[in-house]
């Protein structure tokens, strides 16, 4: 059974920005939107493994520092023409503080 793990308090996601966690499934990354949403991917571009989390936040999807990839925060998947996707992870925020579902 999965279970919630406290990560860290909202503030500590930078807005339109990422914070990585370490996790039994590898590097996670955690993004903030503009709207304090967060999400959680697998910090792993699908098209060459670039670290999503140094990508730019635009909306509700990052664009890959290395080659524009594209990716979707809902889903991991890569924004089309691209094709490819990366794993998600269910978060949430309560109190001001973020959960990450393992």
């Amino acid at each position: 059974m999965s279970q919630w793990r406290k990560v860290c308090a909202l503030e500590e996601i930078p807005v339109l920005g990422a914070r990585v966690v370490e996790s039994e499934s590898g590097r996670i990354a955690l993004f903030r939107t503009a709207g304090d949403e967060v999400f959680a991917l697998a910090d792993r571009c699908p098209h060459h493994g670039g670290p999503l989390s140094q990508g730019i936040v635009c909306g509700r999807q990052v664009t890959c520092p290395m080659h524009g990839w594209r990716v979707g925060f809902a889903d991991g998947q890569a924004i089309a023409p691209d094709e490819g996707a990366v794993a998600t992870f269910a978060v949430k925020v309560e109190a001001g503080v973020v959960f990450l579902q393992l």
